[in-house]
């Protein structure tokens, strides 16, 4: 902390940067001080001040200065060497103690972590202590290249694999052999250390809630427009990352509503949800490649009347602001070897643009930008409506509409697996729709992953992905 005008400082009061004390013999509480200092925000101890503000002064001999370095760097560790001068107001000396913040925010004082609250200088509890080495810890080691510690490759699910390695090579052109052993697909999706799966094995082809249980998301949609209000839904999603995102989609579509109608001069039924799908999966995928799961917190998303919130547990990169987000900036995810494998599946891309494009895709759905918040331990993206306040008969319609296309897919679903080659025209006399509905509601269920054509119209069949 720099000093400009010490006189200026004097005549304020005590805060988290500035204490005052009467004199040397409180030596030990300026230790503490020192080393609070540090692990805050910095700051400056005056020595010959009461506690009511009073400049006293104090005796400064020959080796008054050089002895208080001495003591300070003795029973702090890190040792702090701080910059010690003498200050004059009127007639009387001060003993000026200047202590730089610390860049990791561990030092001790006589073997204890102490730390600056407002004007106090408080310990630290032992959890808090402890957060911060394993921060520190953290800084060096990522999550998702560790070992998973007692998995082995039979925590691996081969369907997984197979389900990813179709999609990578249809999408990214994915040079891998589904019939290929596990541990060559991992191998060659550097996705082993020392022959064992590491944790992005786990999180992506696995189930990683046995071995991390904050790796789960909470889904809820909220009656209103704060999270005050009752809750109409509530789900943990848990299972592979990718099957994951997958799931919190379709939890967002059952509880969004889709807008359709039919426009002059096309046969087609047009139809719009009330916020862009894209943004949607890009927004989820950036929550689950660059969240911290190291933390014990689960991402979480919060579905509103006006606005759908994601919360994504962990940091941006040193010196990154939520203001970064939103400009151009390079691809820094904190799970790399997962950024990676969303990449080949087009989930996400790597080039630091999808936060740019969550912009876009709202602009152009014409609705507000999104937000972009920092908590210091999460990041926050809300995306709201076109209005701000959402009508207040508008969830009642919602739930109507979302209750009626439910049951009518449901029913398309149990047709499906009685007949997988049964026809829309046949769908249509059984489900009671004509063939432009029972298309509409076919297009719901491969929109949310949920059903694939296979073949042609005449000859396919459908194949039911997950129901």
């Amino acid at each position: 902390m720099k000093i400009k005008n010490s006189s200026k400082i004097i005549k304020g009061s005590e805060s988290t940067t500035v204490e005052w004390k009467q004199s040397l013999s409180e030596i030990n509480e300026i230790i503490e001080t020192t080393a609070a200092f540090a692990n805050t925000e910095g700051g400056c101890i005056f020595i010959g001040i009461s506690s009511e503000g009073n400049v006293l002064g104090v005796q400064i001999g020959k080796g008054t200065v050089e002895k208080t370095v001495n003591q300070i760097a003795q029973s702090t560790d890190p040792k702090i060497h701080p910059k010690v001068t003498i200050k004059r107001i009127g007639n009387k000396e001060l003993i000026l103690i200047e202590i730089k913040e610390s860049c990791d925010h561990l030092v001790l004082a006589f073997g204890r972590p102490y730390k600056r609250v407002g004007r106090s200088t408080v310990r630290m509890s032992k959890d808090e202590y402890e957060r911060l080495i394993l921060d520190k810890h953290k800084e060096g080691i990522r999550f998702d290249n560790q070992i998973c510690k007692g998995a082995t490759f039979r925590d691996i699910n081969r369907d997984l694999l197979k389900e990813f390695i179709l999609k990578g090579r249809f999408e990214r052109n994915l040079d891998l052999n589904e019939k290929m052993s596990i541990q060559e697909i991992l191998m060659r999706l550097n996705l082993l250390k020392d022959h064992k799966p590491m944790n992005a094995s786990i999180l992506l082809f696995g189930s990683p809630q046995r071995f991390y249980p904050q790796s789960e998301i909470k889904c809820i949609r909220f009656k209103g427009l704060n999270v005050t209000e009752d809750m109409i839904d509530l789900k943990s999603i848990t299972g592979s990352v990718i099957h994951q995102l997958q799931d919190v989609e379709k939890f967002i579509f059952n509880h969004i509503a889709l807008s359709a109608w039919i426009e002059p001069g096309k046969l087609e039924r047009q139809e719009k949800w009330e916020y862009p799908s894209k943004a949607i999966r890009e927004t989820l995928a950036n929550a689950l490649a660059h969240r911290d799961y190291w933390s014990t917190a689960k991402v979480q998303v919060r579905i509103f009347n006006d606005r759908i919130e994601f919360w994504n547990p962990g940091k941006l990169p040193k010196g990154w602001t939520a203001e970064t987000l939103l400009k151009k900036h390079e691809s820094q995810p904190p799970n790399p070897l997962i950024a990676k494998q969303f990449f080949w599946i087009k989930y996400v891309e790597e080039v630091g643009s999808g936060t740019n494009k969550i912009v876009q895709w709202c602009r152009e759905w014409g609705l507000p930008d999104p937000v972009f918040e920092y908590t210091g331990t999460s990041v926050v993206v809300t995306i709201k409506k076109a209005h701000a306040i959402a009508k207040k008969d508008e969830l009642s319609k919602i739930e109507t509409t979302q209750k009626t296309t439910q049951k009518t897919t449901q029913k398309i679903i149990e047709e499906i697996k009685k007949n997988p080659q049964i026809t829309r025209k046949k769908l249509a006399i059984i489900i009671g729709l004509t063939e432009d509905g029972i298309k509409y509601h076919l297009n719901i269920l491969q929109r949310k992953g949920l059903l694939h054509r296979i073949g042609p119209d005449k000859g396919g069949y459908w194949r039911l992905l997950r129901s």
